[in-house]
C-alpha cells in the first residue's frame, strides 16, 4: 500500500483511488456512488467514488456533527 495514488477529475467530480497498479479483473458497488475495484484474487486494488465532492462533504459533516454530539454528552448527563 506504498504507492497508493488519488486522482481527481474535477469535470467528472469522480475521485479514483489506485491501491495496486494489478489489473482489475472485477468490481463491486459498495453504494450507489462507490466501487470497489478487485483484482483476480478478489483483493481490494481501488476504489472509485462518483459524486466526490458531495461524499467527502457529507462524510466529514457527518463526523464532525458525531464528534460535537458525543464532546456535548457530558453535559447532558450531569444536568440530569
Amino acid at each position: 500500500m506504498n504507492n497508493t495514488k488519488m486522482t481527481y477529475f474535477r469535470d467528472e467530480d469522480v475521485l479514483h483511488v489506485v491501491i495496486s497498479e494489478e489489473k482489475e479483473s472485477n468490481s463491486v458497488e459498495l453504494s450507489p456512488n462507490i466501487t470497489a475495484e478487485l483484482n483476480n484474487k478478489g483483493e481490494l486494488i481501488g476504489i472509485e467514488i462518483l459524486k466526490a465532492s458531495s461524499f467527502i462533504r457529507d462524510s466529514i459533516l457527518e463526523t464532525a456533527q458525531a464528534k460535537m454530539l458525543n464532546l456535548a454528552e457530558p453535559y447532558n448527563k450531569s444536568e440530569k
